[in-house]
């Protein structure tokens, strides 16, 4: 039986002015395996993201989830992932509870699955008496717990986030970060895309460092800081990405 949630293999993407974006790029999440693609601004991470949440339509390669190929099957892949990104937000006019509620009639089958996703996301968020409130009052770290919450009622065999803790304080950053885990540690795969090299050494199971469109190391936090022989993965990220050794 193959363990693989996520197999990516080959993927690339080519413009029309005939320059990669990414190319053969190939990784695999297990299931409830948190792993982070990490790379600096224009190294490819977003458009892989996208690739995968089929949102873009590879050049080359292909990617599967629960064996189902994002390009001869995007509908079977929707069904089986979801996708946060950085700049995701909420209808401000709503309370927190009623935007669960419309989301999960838009993901359910039928009504008794919608409640058992609404009851799902408000365990998993933790804002008690404010989902009552109006969105519009929340502050940015109950917003993105409340989206996280969302992103999750499903349980999706694959979550994609795109900076989960992106803006947030210390406090609320870790909530995320321990939500995160514990839902890992549900069966949920996670793909994350961050800059917050210490984010990643905390929840990251495996990472993968992209650059220029190709996937240049990928390991666990502590193989590749032995690798490379380095105290931390900022030290990391700076010696592959620009080449140091």
């Amino acid at each position: 039986m193959n363990e693989n949630v996520l197999e990516v293999k080959g993927l690339a993407k080519k413009y029309k002015s005939d320059v990669y974006a990414t190319q053969d790029v190939s990784f695999e999440i297990k299931k409830g395996e948190i792993y982070a693609l990490l790379g600096p601004n224009g190294a490819g991470k977003t458009t892989t993201i996208r690739m995968i949440a089929t949102l873009l339509k590879p050049t080359e390669g292909d990617a599967f989830v629960d064996g189902f190929s994002i390009v001869k099957k995007p509908d079977e892949i929707r069904k089986r992932i979801t996708y946060l990104p950085d700049e995701a937000g909420a209808y401000k006019a709503m309370t927190g509870e009623k935007y669960l509620n419309f989301m999960a009639q838009l993901v359910a089958e039928n009504k008794e699955q919608a409640d058992s996703y609404v009851e799902f996301a408000k365990q998993i968020c933790g804002l008690g008496e404010r989902l009552e409130d109006k969105i519009g009052s929340y502050s940015r770290g109950m917003i993105r717990k409340l989206l996280l919450a969302r992103a999750i009622m499903s349980r999706p065999s694959l979550a994609i986030l795109d900076e989960p803790t992106s803006g947030l304080d210390v406090l609320n950053a870790l909530e995320i970060r321990r939500m995160i885990k514990k839902l890992a540690g549900e069966g949920i795969s996670f793909l994350l895309s961050s800059h917050n090299m210490l984010e990643i050494e905390f929840v990251c199971d495996r990472v993968g460092i992209i650059a220029k469109g190709h996937i240049l190391e990928q390991g666990t936090v502590s193989e590749i800081k032995q690798k490379h022989g380095c105290d931390n993965l900022e030290e990391v990220f700076e010696k592959v990405v620009n080449g140091l050794e």
